[in-house]
């Protein structure tokens, strides 16, 4: 204990002590506590990068904060309505839609290049290149053609009509001017984009700021961009702090060298209500809940877990009510699947599993792990059922689920060994490859009713070949999943595609590529005086609004 304690106070300490004290309201520090894996917009998938991107870039289009699709980067949402979306054939007779676009005319690149066709056309090659490592891929593959008709006014044609067609969110926008000598290597991009070589660049960016300072593991710098024609925003200076460890984040806030924590990426649920019991009125704090799931990504590759039986005894094992309550004070409530009750689309009669030791015992014993041994179960052969958890080292949160995972199981006789990784190797390269070799506990965010084809679809395994662009962590592969996936993305009608959307709850409860934790409320701690912060509850964080803050 004495190795714990004074472990983390040289956290706190170290953290402290290399923290500049605030200058004053012309800039605002936030702290959370992850530093992003790459600063490329279309690669790796990282909560981290897309909070701090979102003050310096914007898509084209987004998800407001009342859950309504907003165009940000265009002028006008394109409709079948209004004449901008038109369904179509493709050149093989599917049904398509071909839709119009028209870039803000003031928008320019941070250098003062203006935004043009130019990027639009080059990013769809970067894309739709095998080896580029960029994601989504489902979105390079269905768009097979681009009209442009002038510097600003592009279509695209999609070789299917989805529900969503207007929704082109992640079709995140590259320079051609900077980035197109990187490119001349596909299968090395990952690493030769000026994002990677050349962070600090203004020519990347075109939001509010521009990323002025990077100091890996430590804190990135955004100063405000003089050719941002939107709003301009209160803060000259705005500095993104990393401090991993939550109590040394506390730490900070207290003490003033930083200004709030970031709600996404944040002090936990629990530190969060202790925190207001002792400090709540010298803070405005709030909770968001939202669509972020916790969760635990099964490697069906490893023997054990490929039999369902034992994942299923995995989760009967649990006693996840119990944790949301003792953990959480009820705030986070127990996930069935991976779709939020806040959906319209979800569904609360599939299968579920309440916490059932005698259940969890009896399907191991049907698997063959049956003999225990030092407290340990074995099979016939002799190998014991042990297993490795990961995580995001120095989550408090997640640490002490952790433990109490790992107590929970060891009740039946599952040895669970648990071994964690600072935030940017854990998703950079352990989760993105699927080098854990059994379990990885994090979250996804989505969109509203966002369709999990990049998590579940078969085609989406990350893999060397496709430069591990793929989502899907768990190498899941259902061929009525995959069905079920094209199907929802193409039903235009609201009541059969919620009929499809039910159909997929309900396989996903009973396979289990993941076992479900609970849906996390943020909670956001600002000082009184930082007005417009208004939390999204989805993928899309509230710092695509940060000109709208205000100092008082």
């Amino acid at each position: 204990m004495r190795k714990v304690a004074v472990l983390v106070l040289f956290l706190m300490f170290t953290a402290l002590s290399v923290v500049p004290a605030r200058a004053g309201k012309d800039e605002l520090v936030i702290g959370i506590t992850q530093f992003p894996s790459t600063f490329n917009p279309n690669i790796d998938s990282m909560l981290a990068k897309s909070y701090v991107l979102a003050m310096a870039r914007r898509p084209f289009t987004t998800y407001d904060p009342d859950w309504q699709l907003m165009c940000m980067l265009c002028t006008e949402l394109p409709t079948i309505e209004h004449g901008l979306a038109v369904p179509e054939k493709t050149p093989d007779g599917k049904d398509g839609i071909a839709v119009t676009y028209t870039i803000r005319p003031d928008a320019t690149w941070g250098d003062g290049t203006p935004i043009t066709t130019r990027d639009v056309t080059f990013t769809w090659e970067v894309g739709k290149h095998p080896k580029s490592g960029v994601i989504p891929k489902e979105f390079y593959r269905s768009l097979y053609k681009i009209d442009v008709k002038d510097d600003k006014t592009f279509t695209l044609h999609f070789d299917k009509l989805t529900f969503e067609y207007n929704a082109i969110n992640s079709f995140e926008l590259l320079p051609v001017h900077l980035e197109e000598a990187a490119f001349a290597d596909a299968e090395a991009y990952r690493n030769r984009s000026l994002y990677e070589t050349d962070t600090t660049n203004p020519g990347l960016y075109f939001g509010p700021y521009i990323i002025s300072e990077v100091v890996p593991g430590s804190h990135v710098t955004l100063t405000a961009n003089p050719l941002w024609w939107g709003e301009t925003p209160a803060f000259k200076r705005v500095v993104v702090r990393v401090i991993e460890n939550t109590a040394a984040l506390e730490a900070n806030l207290l003490s003033g060298a930083i200004d709030m924590i970031a709600g996404e990426l944040g002090l936990t649920i629990d530190q969060a209500l202790t925190f207001e019991q002792r400090h709540g009125d010298r803070y405005t704090i709030f909770y968001k809940p939202g669509l972020a799931y916790e969760h635990i990504d099964i490697n069906l590759d490893n023997p054990i877990l490929r039999d369902q039986r034992v994942r299923q005894a995995l989760v009967l094992a649990l006693d996840r009510e119990a944790i949301s309550e003792k953990l959480f004070g009820g705030r986070q409530p127990v996930a069935n699947t991976n779709v939020n009750p806040l959906d319209w689309v979800y569904v609360d009669d599939g299968p579920r599993y309440p916490y059932d030791p005698e259940k969890a015992a009896a399907l191991l014993d049907e698997a063959g792990w049956n003999s225990m041994k030092r407290g340990i179960r074995h099979n016939a052969a002799g190998v014991p059922l042990r297993l490795e958890i990961m995580t995001t080292a120095g989550n408090r949160s997640r640490e002490l689920v952790q433990q109490v995972l790992q107590s929970q199981w060891k009740q039946l006789g599952i040895d669970v060994r648990v071994r964690n990784q600072p935030a940017r190797v854990f998703f950079g390269e352990t989760v993105r490859k699927r080098q854990f070799p059994a379990m990885a506990m994090f979250a996804w965010i989505s969109a509203p009713e966002s369709v999990p084809r990049t998590t579940l679809h078969s085609d989406h395994i990350p893999t060397a070949e496709n430069n591990w662009a793929g989502q899907n962590n768990t190498g899941f592969r259902n061929a009525e999943v995959d069905e079920l996936i094209e199907q929802i993305e193409v039903e235009l009608d609201r009541d059969k595609r919620a009929e499809l959307w039910r159909r997929l709850q309900h396989i996903y409860a009973a396979e289990l590529p993941a076992i479900p934790l609970y849906f996390r409320a943020n909670p956001y701690i600002l000082p009184k005086w930082l007005k417009g912060v208004t939390p999204t509850g989805h993928q899309y964080p509230s710092t695509l609004w940060i000109e709208t803050w205000r100092d008082g």
